[in-house]
């Protein structure tokens, strides 16, 4: 005795695919768009949780990004943020160079740490370029 029949299982799984599908075709959101969009969601959260401070400074949020944000504009942020990022990058790598060269244990392991955390830093500020 079958337990479910084709025709069920098929039905089964194209009702479970089709969010799936429906997912892929939505465009992500980038610049300004995916910014108002964030602050959106947030927006409601807040408003779902009687939240009326953090809905005021979000509402304001949302009305600022509305009326000043360009994606020219942020994107041009975005860049400036990576150019910072790296030369913080350089900047812990010539500090590091210069505690190698002194030989000191407990400094070289700080220096990394820095250097590290400003690695992290411009990883994030890359990813948020194209976003």
């Amino acid at each position: 005795m079958k337990r479910f029949s084709p025709l069920a299982l098929f039905t089964v799984c194209g009702l479970l695919a089709a969010p799936l599908m429906a997912a892929d075709q939505t465009p992500e959101l980038t610049g300004c768009a995916a910014k108002k969009h964030a602050i959106s969601v947030q927006l409601e959260q807040a408003r779902a949780h009687n939240n009326s401070n953090q809905v005021a400074g979000l509402e304001k949020a949302l009305s600022e990004v509305t009326a000043n944000c360009t994606d020219a504009g942020l994107k041009k942020e975005r860049e400036n943020k990576v150019l910072e990022a790296k030369h913080d990058v350089s900047k812990r790598q010539a500090d590091l160079d210069k505690a190698m060269k002194k030989g000191d244990p407990e400094k070289i392991d700080k220096r990394k740490t820095k250097l590290a955390e400003s690695r992290k830093e411009l990883q994030e500020a890359l990813e948020q370029l194209d976003k």
